[in-house]
């Protein structure tokens, strides 16, 4: 046989070989998305996927986590859970499902450009940003706070509001890592009640207080008042000296996905460089570490991350709940 026979008949057969695998590699069909996304951030995010994925009929539901878990829930109850994919506020709500061997593990997620303690060890779930809590304070206010401990001084007595845990899951995730990170663990509620903190309410009214001057400090997420300090409020954001709190956005593929393929290329494309950038886009701090922050944040270096364990917060969520409830009401 001639030498370029013997070349067609290769490259013919390399053609037939990569026509076979094809299929395997291209996403498609429907996938459900549920996610406490903003309405607009999720719209982005579907576009931008379906830019790489064309064949994925991507559909979403958007609500607060607890209303999505609800609605999940309820899903599952009746034996017929819609969703495919969670894009949803927090690693504890991801533990829960983990735990009941309700989400899908995603083995061949690559995860080399990220540190350890952003996803979940057995790639169950995987964070998507860091959404962190700080302090934010009115300009006018007379002290300028740069620590969780100048909450408790006599010039923030009666002038600080805060979020909820019993109510907002943000705010819960910060209470567990503030109180087993501070020296002195609740203590540190029990002295912002002393100094007549108001807990009440979620992070936009917290926001509202503060610009007003309605109250002139508060506990809050750190894109809102950054964002608005842009528009020209009278807000600052602190990231206190002791470090913050994070929650992380995380996505994960639940265990009865009708399209499992799809949903690990939606995986794949929330935490790849080109996903990440999206999320700087939309004004978030990414998780990705080579990803830059926002305008208006300080160097990634200079935001410090308390320790955090999801599966830990899990087994203590119904006794911080308890203890909170019982400083605060």
């Amino acid at each position: 046989m001639r030498p370029n026979s013997v070349i067609a008949i290769m490259a013919a057969g390399l053609s037939a070989a990569v026509l076979a695998v094809q299929p395997a590699w291209a996403a498609e069909g429907k996938l459900v998305l549920y996610t406490s996304q903003p309405n607009t951030d999720a719209q982005q995010t579907i576009d931008a996927f379906k830019a790489k994925h064309p064949k994925v009929e991507i559909s979403f539901v958007r609500d607060g986590t607890p209303r999505v878990m609800a609605k999940l829930r309820a899903e599952i109850a009746a034996g017929a859970p819609q969703a495919d994919v969670l894009l949803i506020a927090d690693s504890v709500t991801m533990e829960g499902l983990k735990k009941e061997g309700r989400l899908l593990a995603h083995d061949k997620a690559d995860l080399s450009a990220y540190p350890a303690g952003i996803h979940d060890p057995q790639k169950m779930w995987f964070g998507t940003k860091l959404i962190t809590t700080g302090i934010v304070y009115n300009t006018k206010a007379p002290l300028k706070p740069t620590s969780w401990a100048d909450l408790a001084k006599p010039e923030v007595k009666n002038l600080l509001a805060m979020p909820s845990p019993l109510t907002s899951g943000a705010a819960l995730i910060h209470a567990i890592t503030l109180t087993g990170s501070l020296p002195g663990g609740w203590g540190f509620y029990e002295g912002l009640k002393a100094n007549g903190a108001l807990a009440a309410g979620g992070n936009g009214d917290i926001l509202r207080q503060v610009a007003t001057g309605e109250k002139l400090y508060g506990m809050i997420v750190d894109f809102m008042p950054i964002r608005e300090k842009a528009k020209g409020a009278p807000v600052e954001f602190v990231f206190p000296s002791e470090g913050v709190s994070a929650v992380s956005e995380p996505v994960a593929i639940l265990s009865t996905t009708k399209n499992a393929e799809a949903a690990r290329a939606f995986v794949d494309f929330v935490i790849s460089k080109e996903g990440q950038e999206l999320a700087l886009k939309q004004g978030y701090v990414a998780a990705h570490p080579d990803v830059a922050l926002p305008a208006g944040y300080p160097a990634r270096s200079a935001i410090r991350l308390m320790p955090f364990d999801p599966a830990k917060a899990l087994a203590d969520e119904a006794a911080a709940r308890k203890r909170f409830s019982a400083i605060f009401e």
